[in-house]
């Protein structure tokens, strides 16, 4: 992170990959890709959970990550757990709106929305299956351990790697399908930009890749460099990439939610969402749940997420 040529480099390299599948298309370039890559990485990460839970002590992590200790809950806990969900469901980054917008007629939204829902809490079941376990494994069940934010990644997977057969070969195929994941969520982030580039302003797919290329490749170097030649330079005691950081996810994203469930009750209104989702004959099983949260419980909490978010960047509260 240190070393700005380095990061700098790599960061050019998986942008052009990046733009040169966005420039693609989505069913040629982004659908195309996340069929190969995802379930090549779901296989390899169920292996790797089960062996991370046969490890010598590591059944304590599994009780830990699965059995509820109300000593450690917090309301901050909740604000830290929604805050996660706008990254893992991607809500509020205009994602869901453009790949929705490239569905088929007859696809049926709720059913899509069902499948999102139970694939991405299993996936996040497997993440904690496969890193949990492994803390307790190798740190001797250290709590200070397991908030260690990315070495849990990066230092302790590749710990149990080592202590596997052909551990060396899977860690490779592991972190490159991790790439590969990272690839596709700055691929969906791409085509939101790109796309809305095409319909507000009626540039070319070709010259709305290469501009937003150009602000990517602005923008990120600034991260890039944060921690390393320009790591003297802050904004309100931040580095550029905890910044941009703080600025996307504590702010920017929470404030989309809001007016994102404002101008769906509110402007499109509830009545012609429900005669989206109920053509061909398709079933609307949660319209009143549906209906509750979008005008009340979800701008409430985004709202909450906000304020804990800026008191906590301050320092008036601790998450």
């Amino acid at each position: 992170m240190s070393n700005g040529v380095s990061t700098e480099i790599c960061f050019i390299l998986f942008t052009f990959f990046t733009l040169a599948i966005i420039y693609a298309g989505v069913q040629n370039g982004i659908e195309r890709v996340s069929k190969f890559m995802m379930p090549v990485l779901v296989v390899l990460s169920v292996i790797i959970a089960g062996y991370s839970i046969s490890r010598p002590g590591a059944f304590e992590g599994v009780k830990y990550f699965l059995i509820p200790n109300f000593d450690n809950f917090s309301w901050m806990t909740v604000v830290s757990a929604m805050g996660q969900m706008f990254y893992s469901l991607s809500i509020a980054m205009g994602i869901l709106i453009t790949f929705g917008s490239y569905m088929k007629k007859d696809v049926s939204i709720e059913g899509s929305t069902e499948n999102v829902e139970i694939f991405d809490t299993a996936i996040a079941i497997m993440a904690g299956l496969m890193i949990i376990p492994a803390v307790f494994s190798f740190s001797g069940g250290n709590m200070e351990t397991l908030k260690a934010g990315p070495s849990l990644m990066f230092i302790t997977i590749p710990k149990v790697f080592a202590s596997m057969g052909l551990g060396t070969g899977i860690g490779i195929i592991f972190f490159l399908l991790v790439l590969f994941a990272a690839i596709t969520s700055s691929i969906a982030l791409t085509e939101s930009a790109v796309s809305t580039f095409q319909d507000e302003l009626h540039w070319s797919r070709k010259k709305s890749t290469i501009i937003l290329g150009i602000i990517m490749i602005g923008l990120g170097t600034l991260s890039c460099l944060g921690y390393g030649p320009l790591s003297n330079v802050t904004i309100i005691g931040m580095q550029f990439l905890d910044f941009f950081d703080f600025l996307t996810n504590s702010v920017m994203m929470p404030i989309a939610a809001i007016a994102i469930c404002i101008f769906v009750s509110r402007v499109i209104g509830l009545e012609k969402i429900e005669e989206e989702i109920t053509k061909d004959g398709n079933s609307f099983k949660r319209k009143k749940i549906f209906n509750f949260m979008i005008q009340y419980l979800c701008p409430i909490f985004a709202f909450i997420i906000l304020l804990s978010s800026i008191a906590n960047a301050f320092g008036f509260i601790s998450m």
